[in-house]
């Protein structure tokens, strides 16, 4: 198959959880004997040496008018560009719309994958930016031939359900040969580890801090936070690292005994998730602490992950937990046969394009 995997509006970086899935997709694809390549819309980014590799097409940010202008300019070449690759099938990461990407329907059968519920994401980036997602999103969803979800959740929601489309649930992976396990270390007091950027109620921040002022004997690690004046004074054992390449982060993990992945789901009424920075976590080989049900790992019986109730109160009730759970997995690493078994890419691919093959038999 020729596959056109479209990424919309965002610059997807080599550091970014989602570009390197990307990356990771499109080289699994391209190494079971298959043409694919990826067509990224973005703003301009610099450097541009940080962006994964693909055809980019840019649009300058001047001005609310001017860069609409831009994006639908920008669009129309890709649209063009992918035209001229004539894909078998076009994989769309959801984005909000933007003018003509539709026309993409007319290129090849359209299969999306499906990452959260936009419905309720979008509504805190504002009233008008919601709405304008609300009345624009069937565009895509009433004309794509199938679409790919990363959790059994988000398949059965009422956000994509009512469009009655083929779906097939694939949980986030990643390419578990990209990571090398880290070597425990040797910590007398243990250290959790937090990845994730500012702005995102559902990661929980305020709950770490909350977990760090109930327990001196344990060290907490935030990367990607670089301040918190709500929270101040932090107390010592929290450390804010700032946004790190992959290089410097894998330092700071290589020092963690655990992982701790969001904590507050439950404010964007969601119970299932499989992030992707909980996925790099497990692959460097940190046991993790989890508040929601893991689509690959729930009921597998890992002792190396530990699940809390996904409610506000979480840390209240089970912060003694978590502190036991830290002190039990000095010296351990996640079971790396079990994890190639459950999260790694090579399976999770073949599966994504045994069901490409499907919609095209459909589509006939």
């Amino acid at each position: 198959m020729r596959i056109a995997y479209v990424s919309l509006h965002w610059p997807r970086t080599r550091d970014s959880g989602v570009g390197k899935k990307i990356q990771a997709q499109v080289a699994a694809w391209n190494g079971m004997g298959h043409a694919a390549r990826l067509f990224m819309h973005t703003a301009e980014h610099e450097p541009q040496s940080d962006l994964i590799e693909g055809d980019t097409f840019f649009y300058a940010a001047s001005g609310k008018i001017k860069t609409e202008f831009n994006r639908i300019q920008a669009m129309r070449r890709m649209i063009s560009a992918i035209r001229a690759f004539r894909p078998d099938v076009i994989y769309l990461r959801y984005s909000i719309y933007v003018y003509p990407a539709h026309r993409l329907m007319d290129i090849a059968p359209v299969v999306e994958e499906i990452n959260t519920n936009d419905l309720t994401q979008h509504e805190g980036l504002g009233g008008v930016y919601s709405l304008y997602n609300r009345l624009t999103r069937g565009i895509f969803l009433r004309r794509v031939r199938g679409l790919v979800t990363v959790s059994r959740e988000l398949a059965v929601s009422s956000a994509f359900a009512p469009y009655r489309k083929p779906t097939r649930v694939i949980a986030n992976g990643c390419a578990l040969d990209d990571f090398p396990q880290l070597p425990a270390p040797s910590n007398k007091t243990p250290h959790l580890v937090f990845i994730g950027n500012p702005g995102y109620l559902w990661h929980g921040v305020d709950k770490l801090i909350d977990l760090a002022c109930r327990f001196s004997d344990i060290h907490i690690d935030i990367i990607g936070y670089d301040k918190l004046p709500e929270f101040e004074p932090l107390p010592d054992n929290l450390t804010l690292h700032g946004y790190l390449s992959k290089q410097d982060y894998q330092q700071v993990l290589a020092k963690g005994d655990v992982a701790i992945s969001s904590l507050a789901l439950h404010r964007v009424q969601l119970e299932e998730a499989s992030p992707l920075k909980s996925r790099e976590c497990l692959a460097f080989g940190l046991p993790l602490v989890v508040a929601y049900a893991d689509t690959d790992l729930e009921d597998t019986g890992c002792d190396f992950l530990l699940k809390i109730p996904n409610k506000e109160d979480n840390i209240q009730t089970h912060a003694q937990a978590i502190r036991d759970f830290a002190y039990q997995m000095r010296g351990r690493r996640a079971d790396r046969a079990f994890l190639k078994k459950h999260i790694d890419t090579g399976q999770k691919e073949a599966t994504r394009l045994s069901f490409f093959e499907e919609i095209l038999e459909k589509s006939s």
